[in-house]
């Protein structure tokens, strides 16, 4: 049997073979785990209640008058249950999460004890000001300390995720052009062809049309193909800086230069901001408006831990038009100003108004600003230095027997195409259920779309040599099985170790089986 270095088999054929079924569908600690509604009783209860007496019913004939429909269970069955099914799910603090353009890094414990003070984790949104100094300091420091990163002179808070913040952005160029009396004429917003898919969905949902511009060889923004489609009619430009191809665009200063001579406003997502935090300030490179994921680049939860946050920063030219609400500094004491009747909010000009309706997330707040004062501005750009350097490393490591879609090193994110799994039988998909079975959760796959079977890995700045390493030998190991060619069956088959198998993804999307239904009502349907 062929064995890896962590004593398990690699070879789908060895686990089939040495596969015992057992009564329990158990398989050792790889527990069999039933819905809750085939584990628990549906007419009984884990919690025995006397019924009460004298009740006054004042649910004014909204009670319910059926059967709640959900499963009694003990509290050692449903604690059971849920620690069962979070065993089966990879989670960052369980290894690498290599997914490229998402940023899946550690998050330090020091930012989930601070956003646990009770200061800050018990304030409740509706709190007056008197009560929430504290907390309006922080948002009014974290505030700083974003326009010193990026070079800009204001930020919008409140957006609650990247989308939310792309959106903020492009209403601030929607509004300024509305000011200068454009907005009917500049209708058109250019986004290259490898954006992130919120970007032209976000500009379309403030009216805009979106057109593409085609990447050069290199990988990035096609800087004459650009200037061919400016004219008098464009609103702006969305660009990723670094791409989605985990690249520079080296041409981002002319490209600004270009849109701003034609009348446009230049919107960057940010959501590549960790690989040039404390290297390189946005507003120096010609943005006017910017998101920023505190969850991907200040190390707050992200994804099904979330939820995220995404201020956006400003340019002189838009700060007239950010949204409210915003903190204020009054005589030694901090003000949330919400509605343009504050006197203070005279120079607010034309703001878009509200986006939401309270002032941004407020644990993302304190996590982030614990990330940056436990950084320092040395430490964050370290931070950014060893992302950097670690999707090189990968690179340098994988392209031994992987093949790299561009030439040249990459920023914070290596991409990969499938030439390298040509006439093999393997393809991306096989690959990626094939590192399943290795422990690996797999890298972003078939994404930017621009790259043939693409597999775009960011490593980020939290993982160890040691730890890129084991993970890189994995991936060249599974290349040289591929490349051999007499194991496309037991790609094909992976994973084998994950609880359900390989599933059939296609069905699932089309015909997912949303609710649960009692074997009685079944077989009667049948």
């Amino acid at each position: 049997m062929t064995m890896n270095n962590q004593g398990r088999p690699t070879k789908a054929s060895d686990a089939m073979e040495t596969n015992v079924n057992t009564f329990t569908g158990n398989k050792a600690l790889m527990i069999e785990e039933a819905l809750s509604f085939e584990v628990g009783d549906l007419s009984g209860s884990g919690v025995d209640l006397p019924e009460a007496k004298n009740k006054t019913n004042r649910l004014g004939g909204l009670e319910r008058n059926t059967d709640i429909g959900l499963p009694g269970l003990s509290e050692p069955e449903a604690m059971r249950h849920f620690v069962r099914l979070s065993q089966k799910n990879y989670a960052i603090d369980m290894g690498p999460f290599p997914l490229g353009s998402c940023t899946m890094k550690h998050n330090p414990r020091l930012n989930e004890k601070v956003a646990r003070l009770p200061g800050f984790a018990d304030l409740h949104p509706l709190a007056p000001e008197s009560a929430a100094q504290g907390a309006l300091e922080l948002i009014d420091t974290l505030a700083f300390w974003l326009k010193e990163l990026t070079g800009m002179p204001a930020v919008a808070m409140s957006p609650k995720a990247g989308a939310h913040g792309e959106l903020c952005g492009m209403m601030a160029i929607k509004a300024a052009l509305e000011a200068r009396g454009e907005a009917d004429k500049r209708v058109r917003v250019l986004a290259p062809e490898s954006a992130h898919g919120t970007n032209p969905a976000t500009a379309v949902q403030c009216g805009f049309k979106v057109e593409a511009i085609p990447g050069d060889k290199t990988g990035r923004v096609d800087l004459e193909a650009l200037k061919a489609k400016l004219g008098d009619d464009v609103a702006g430009i969305m660009v990723t800086n670094p791409n989605t191809c985990g690249l520079f665009e080296r041409d981002i200063r002319a490209i600004a230069d270009a849109v701003h001579e034609a009348g446009g406003y230049f919107y960057c997502d940010g959501a590549n901001f960790n690989a040039i935090a404390g290297k390189v300030k946005p507003g120096d490179l010609g943005v006017d408006a910017m998101h920023i994921n505190l969850h991907k680049t200040f190390s707050t939860p992200h994804g099904g831990g979330g939820p995220g946050a995404g201020p956006t920063v400003l340019s002189d030219a838009l700060a007239p038009f950010a949204p409210l609400p915003y903190v204020f500094l009054e005589d030694g004491k901090y003000r949330l100003v919400e509605t343009l009747h504050h006197a203070e909010a005279e120079d607010s000009g034309e703001t878009l108004g509200r986006l939401t309706a309270f002032h941004g997330q407020m644990g993302m707040f304190v996590r982030a600003l614990s990330y940056m004062m436990s950084h320092g501005r040395d430490g964050l750009k370290q931070a950014s230095e060893d992302a950097v350097l670690n999707a090189n490393y990968v690179l340098a490591r994988l392209k031994t027997e992987m093949t790299p879609s561009f030439d040249g090193p990459c920023m914070h994110e290596a991409l990969f195409d499938d030439r390298f799994l040509k006439d093999t039988g393997v393809e991306t998909i096989d690959f990626a259920k094939a590192m399943i079975d290795e422990g690996y959760h797999p890298m972003t796959m078939y994404f930017p779309l621009v790259v043939h079977g693409a597999m775009l890995i960011e490593p980020t700045e939290s993982e160890s040599k040691r730890e890129l390493d084991l993970f890189c030998d994995a991936l060249l190991s599974l290349a040289k099985r591929a490349k051999a060619g007499d194991d496309v069956a037991a790609f094909k088959a992976a994973p084998v170790y994950a609880p359900r198998r390989r599933l059939d993804e296609t069905a699932a999307a089309r015909h997912p089986v949303l609710r649960w239904t009692p074997p009685q009502q079944a077989e009667a349907a049948e």
